[in-house]
């Protein structure tokens, strides 16, 4: 596991995947035996990796990388390192022959990410890329919903992505200084349109175009050390995306905007016979025959109560950590050879969606999404 000093390597991918799953007593297969996981701790400071491996009861940790790709009793190499560190490893770990798990966005371009799909399908190794955001409780209520048929045609997709990220100065930024800087990986194009190209092509059709615009909303921020930098990334995002089978989708990230919605993230989505709105967890509908029918009168206050026609969706499931459901069946897959929906090539189509949402930001146009295959992009 390289790169679990950071925020999300240790909480949602050490102590609450991994760990956790070593605490259940490993992840059952097929056959109804269990396969136990246990965990070697890669990073370059050994004392943040002891204090680490002590908290948790882990016996191995290491800061040559080379060494522990060299050791046959790892099978598994996992990448939570920075994206301008990525690709480098897991070349590494491809030529190591490990089967390889990885966070998003898996390079920094897309010909590099293409080139990791090739890499490892010609080394026959197995590879996965995170993609939890299909795993929270919402959006698993939502396939269930699209599944049903509940929506009828789908029409839209409008979503709302972001909280203030404070500069630093008065009040510490609740995320790393590099996410601000271009040249260091930084941008949240980068970093949330991987999210919604696999959100929107497992929920509601491929990407087949993206007209986004980009910018740079606080120009300067203060770093971990108190010292002031210029922000050369992009904070905020207002994308529209067309989807196959004409459903339109309009996604606004930000990391400058203050919250007003239920949870941090809400997507509504309509179609003929209903409407449902969602967050991280939280899941309401309103079915046709159940819909108000406004009528616009600017002279007088509208009473209506709106939010009171909508039906909550109960859990009908226990919904685990998403983190941790997709570890599990990663971990089947390399063990048990069970299917595996998000590979490398999966990966390389997140980051393509980023790097042309970029390119329509500095073109200012609408620009069509090729066919992503091993072979390359087709139009």
């Amino acid at each position: 596991m390289n790169g679990v000093s950071g925020r999300m390597g240790y909480r949602q991918h050490l102590v609450r995947s991994i760990l956790a799953i070593r605490d259940q007593g490993g992840v059952e297969l097929a056959d109804g035996t269990r396969v136990q996981v246990e965990p070697i701790l890669v990073g370059r400071s050994e004392a943040k990796l002891k204090e680490l491996a002590d908290r948790h009861g882990i016996e191995h940790y290491t800061t040559n990388l080379d060494e522990a790709l060299a050791d046959d009793r790892w099978q598994i190499y996992a990448d939570f390192l920075v994206t301008k560190a990525r690709a480098v490893a897991i070349k590494k770990a491809i030529a190591a022959g490990k089967a390889i798990y990885t966070e998003k966005p898996t390079a920094e371009s897309f010909e590099e990410a293409l080139e990791l799909a090739r890499l490892a399908d010609a080394a026959g190794i197995k590879n996965g890329v995170v993609h939890d955001k299909l795993y929270l409780p919402s959006l698993q209520k939502l396939k269930r919903l699209i599944d049903s048929g509940f929506f009828g045609r789908i029409l839209s997709v409008r979503g709302e992505f972001g909280y203030w990220v404070f500069e630093g100065d008065w009040q510490p930024a609740q995320r790393p200084s590099w996410n601000y800087r271009a040249e260091d990986g930084g941008g949240i194009i980068v970093d949330m349109f991987p999210h919604w190209n696999y959100v929107l092509e497992n929920l509601f059709g491929g990407v087949k175009s993206v007209y986004a615009r980009a910018v740079t909303e606080i120009p300067e921020r203060v770093d971990e050390a108190g010292n002031t930098y210029t922000a050369t990334a992009d904070d905020a995002a207002y994308a529209i995306f067309e989807l196959e089978g004409g459903v339109v989708a309009q996604l606004n990230s930000s990391w400058t905007t203050r919250v007003n919605r239920d949870e941090l993230v809400e997507f509504q989505v309509d179609g003929t016979l209903g409407s449902a709105v969602v967050g991280l967890f939280g899941c309401k509908i309103q079915p046709r025959n159940a819909t108000p029918k406004p009528v616009w009168n600017p002279d007088l206050a509208d009473q209506h109560d709106y939010d009171g026609d909508w039906i909550e969706v109960p859990s009908n499931d226990v919904f685990e950590n998403g983190f941790k459901t997709q570890w599990e069946e990663f971990i089947r897959h390399v063990a048990d050879d069970a299917p595996n929906r998000f590979d490398f090539l999966a990966g390389a189509r997140g980051v393509l969606l980023a790097e042309l949402g970029l390119e329509s930001s500095t073109t200012g146009r609408r620009i069509d999404l090729p066919e992503v295959t091993l072979d390359g992009a087709k139009a």
